[in-house]
């Protein structure tokens, strides 16, 4: 928020919790969920988002229809073909789109494989201002449901957790996404982080920051604290790649850690100097993701030169199983 908005947001918040602090946390949770503006800001985030609207101005579009009333969009790339072939779902971040992923998206269907990649509730062509972690996973078994079980699934920051939590079958009620392989791409490993940071930032006293965080069991049918899914992950019986850079100033890398901490099943791969959004462009990064979802379970063991150019890559490893306070 700017300087001024989040002036009179706090005022607000100041004011309302001191009437009702229940209030003020249903009022704060709205706030939360609302998504920025899907139009792109700036001359570098309008380029990029026309460079990957273009590469995915041949892809089929879909609308799943969730309950409630609220879309998604989809496109997809090599559908409809005879024969078994491989099927991916790709999801993005909190306030970015499928056309922010089109380097992926494009990587890939280059292989022949039928690729779906989501626009959540709230984000790109979906429409809307309003999306949680709940409605996000929601969205991913809507896609399941309507083009079938996914070879593996490849998700960026709140994409990549929402695709942690679907995969672990934390919701009631909702079918669990059954890929057998996934990758994370700068993904967090819990929420509560997000809502003790937003709180914060907007001024809720402790009352009104209980309330907000009660919210949460409302909408999802699970308490706050349920939502970490970094140890989780070992769990699951199913590959999981993990990249992350340390100097993601978005999503620490602590959460990569814990990830990494979390079973023989996890690999981290650290890919330094991308940040939380150059990442998913990345070449490195996209060459180890291609290599993974082939089977290779060496990804990242031993980099190439041209890996060591770009960014510095180190090594899949096994981290102490400890789990990093955040």
């Amino acid at each position: 928020m700017a300087n001024f908005a989040l002036d009179v947001t706090r005022l607000g918040f100041s004011a309302l919790q001191a009437v009702s602090p229940d209030l003020a946390g249903r009022a704060a949770f709205q706030l939360f969920c609302r998504t920025p503006s899907a139009k792109p800001k700036g001359a570098k985030a309008k380029a990029a988002h026309a460079a990957g609207a273009a590469r995915l101005a041949g892809a089929e579009r879909f609308t799943l229809t969730l309950a409630g009333g609220r879309r998604a969009h989809v496109y997809r790339l090599n559908g409809g073909a005879k024969g078994r072939r491989r099927r991916y779902l790709v999801t993005h971040g909190w306030g970015s789109s499928a056309v922010y992923m089109a380097d992926l998206i494009a990587v890939l269907a280059a292989t022949g494989a039928e690729v779906v990649a989501l626009d959540f509730p709230g984000h790109g062509r979906s429409g809307g201002r309003f999306l949680h972690m709940g409605l996000a996973v929601e969205t991913i078994a809507a896609a399941q449901t309507r083009f079938g079980a996914f070879d593996a699934v490849i998700g960026h920051s709140f994409g990549g957790a929402a695709l942690m939590v679907s995969a672990v079958g934390l919701l009631p009620g909702v079918a669990p996404v059954t890929a057998e392989r996934l990758a994370l791409i700068g993904a967090p490993s819990e929420m509560a982080w997000l809502f003790t940071d937003f709180g914060r930032m907007i001024g809720l006293r402790p009352a009104a920051q209980a309330a907000l965080e009660n919210q949460v069991p409302r909408v999802a049918g699970r308490r706050l604290e349920d939502f970490d899914v970094g140890g989780a992950a070992g769990g699951i019986g199913r590959p999981v790649l993990v990249i992350h850079a340390e100097d993601d100033k978005e999503v620490s890398s602590l959460h990569a850690r814990r990830y990494g901490a979390a079973g023989k099943g996890v690999r981290l791969l650290w890919a330094n100097g991308f940040g939380h959004r150059r990442i998913i462009g990345a070449a490195p990064v996209l060459a180890a993701i291609a290599a993974f979802l082939e089977g290779d379970p060496g990804v990242g063991e031993v980099p190439d030169e041209s890996i060591k150019k770009d960014a510095e890559i180190i090594p899949f490893f096994e981290l102490p199983a400890r789990r990093a306070a955040l």
